[in-house]
């Protein structure tokens, strides 16, 4: 991984290079970059795919008590990764809580975003998501030092595939789900980063909801892939943004749960590639212009 020193702090990231359109990657909470690596490998060489580690709980570098670690701040942290890459036309992509980020993108109509893809994501009410969201988000009222040891007890797979933890966001994704908890399980510097990230959202429950007319206001492509058999992120819901983005389309992809970048990587590369190879009208307009 590289790592690029941003106003917040030291932030490590995947970039594959190359001269392809870009398709910026963003996970959820107590998650990595490794989401994404199924998809990334599916894409291939065509496309030039950037996945930071957000301090999300699963980073390995403590951001410290400067940083500004509510949903906004972790916008903000993204948006400057743009600027400080100098990233244009990016197809922006977030599932789970990485999609709370892109709609925040979309709403703050951020110039250099392209098109949008939001993932199985938090959606209006739904915010912090589910069971498993609203749990964590709980745990967040504990000390750091308390958080951690709870984290320690998810060492344990049957832990970790209870509805309240991983069990509803992934059907094929444990393994990955394990290494994920790492940090937080080792790294004692990284709990008082994520008590302050769940403390955040817990604050700003209706953030998701503030936001709709932003959302609606979005005159970029946005394509919208939803797992069917979601039990954290309601189909609904999926169906709901696709009806209130002015340019959207909707993809719904089986046997998957929230983390479709776990359970189905090829197809959800294969929605993405479609969809990205549609110029956006900022390409187009660039491609129009005199030379």
């Amino acid at each position: 991984m590289k790592k690029v020193d941003l106003g917040a702090g030291t932030i490590d990231y995947v970039d594959t290079g190359g001269d392809g359109p870009v398709v910026l990657l963003l996970h959820g909470l107590l998650m990595d970059p490794t989401l994404w690596s199924g998809v990334i490998d599916e894409l291939g060489a065509g496309y030039r795919c950037v996945a930071p580690l957000l301090p999300l709980g699963a980073h390995v570098r403590p951001l410290g008590p400067g940083a500004d670690l509510t949903m906004r701040g972790i916008t903000a942290i993204v948006a400057d990764l743009m600027e400080r890459l100098d990233l244009h036309d990016v197809t922006v992509v977030g599932n789970d809580t990485g999609g709370v980020v892109v709609q925040l993108l979309m709403a703050d109509r951020n110039p250099r975003i392209g098109k949008a893809v939001l993932v199985s994501c938090d959606a209006f009410d739904n915010f912090p998501p589910g069971l498993s969201g609203k749990t964590v988000v709980f745990t967040g009222k504990l000390p750091p030092s308390v958080f951690g040891a709870m984290m320690w007890q998810l060492r344990l797979k049957v832990l970790r595939r209870m509805p309240f933890t991983f069990g509803w966001l992934t059907k094929r994704g444990d393994a990955v789900t394990a290494r994920w908890l790492h940090p937080l399980q080792t790294r004692p510097g990284i709990r008082p980063d994520t008590v302050r990230v769940l403390r955040g959202i817990a604050a700003n429950r209706t953030l998701l909801v503030d936001i709709e007319d932003g959302l609606r206001a979005f005159d970029r492509p946005t394509l919208v892939v939803w797992a069917e058999e979601d039990r954290v992120m309601p189909p609904e819901h999926g169906r709901r943004l696709a009806a209130l983005l002015p340019e959207s389309r909707l993809v719904e992809i089986a046997d998957s749960y929230t983390l479709v970048p776990l359970d189905q990587p090829a197809e959800l590369a294969a929605s993405i590639r479609d969809f990205v190879v549609i110029p956006s009208p900022e390409a187009a307009d660039r491609d129009a212009s005199p030379r």
